[in-house]
């Protein structure tokens, strides 16, 4: 991902504030980290981050009264953490301007692939994800290997963005189901099935890059 995106993590939890910021820098970005909003003007100000990932409950003033300062401080997406997971909450968090809310616990997967994605959004990273020879075109809804168009079916298209946007990291079965398909209770079969299809046609033009990593799920990289 793009070095030259910054994120800032707002967490009174010192292990997840760690957890965060160090799974963001693995990924290329550029991290600040607070344990509460007591400075969080001054440090909007300072570094000028592109995305504020903002703990609902804090002590002292909380995520969501802390989000429409983030809003004032310019155009800052804004990526909630909290344990509450009702619908209420979540269309409140929309209402105040939150960009996207993830649920605790989480993977760090899942918060990286997240981040990515809102920053894609709003223009902040590249729009192709490349791996070795595979371009992801996210928007166009193309994936290109060794410069060849796959012919993918709409479900093999979320998958492969899937596993771009994750590359590098194990994703597993549920976590896949979660995302592609919506639901955990689907037949594991079916990403097994999927990612089969995927793959013959991937290996058509090139090596492997999606792998299994037994008992844990999938990965794809161009290095095995």
């Amino acid at each position: 991902m793009s070095a030259t995106a910054r994120v800032l993590v707002v967490d009174d939890d010192e292990t997840i504030r760690l957890a965060v910021s160090t799974a963001l820098r693995a990924e290329g970005f550029l991290t600040d980290a607070a344990a509460d909003g007591s400075d969080l003007a001054e440090r909007l100000a300072a570094f000028r981050p592109d995305l504020v990932v903002l703990d609902w409950m804090m002590p002292g003033p909380s995520g969501i009264r802390l989000l429409p300062l983030v809003r004032a401080a310019g155009d800052t997406a804004v990526i909630m953490l909290t344990a509450r997971d009702e619908v209420d909450d979540r269309l409140r968090g929309f209402a105040e301007g939150a960009d996207d809310y993830v649920v605790k616990p989480f993977t760090m997967a899942e918060l990286v692939a997240r981040a990515g994605a809102v920053l894609r959004r709003r223009g902040r990273l590249p729009q192709t994800i490349s791996v070795g020879d595979l371009v992801v075109d996210p928007d166009a809804t193309t994936a290109h290997r060794a410069g060849v168009a796959l012919e993918l079916t709409a479900t093999e298209f979320r998958l492969l963005h899937l596993l771009a946007d994750g590359r590098g990291r194990t994703l597993s079965k549920a976590q896949i189901l979660t995302q592609v398909w919506g639901y955990e209770d689907y037949d594991p079969n079916l990403v097994e099935v999927h990612l089969s299809a995927l793959r013959r046609k991937m290996e058509q033009h090139g090596p492997r890059l999606i792998h299994t990593v037994r008992g844990l799920g999938y990965r794809l990289s161009a290095a095995t």
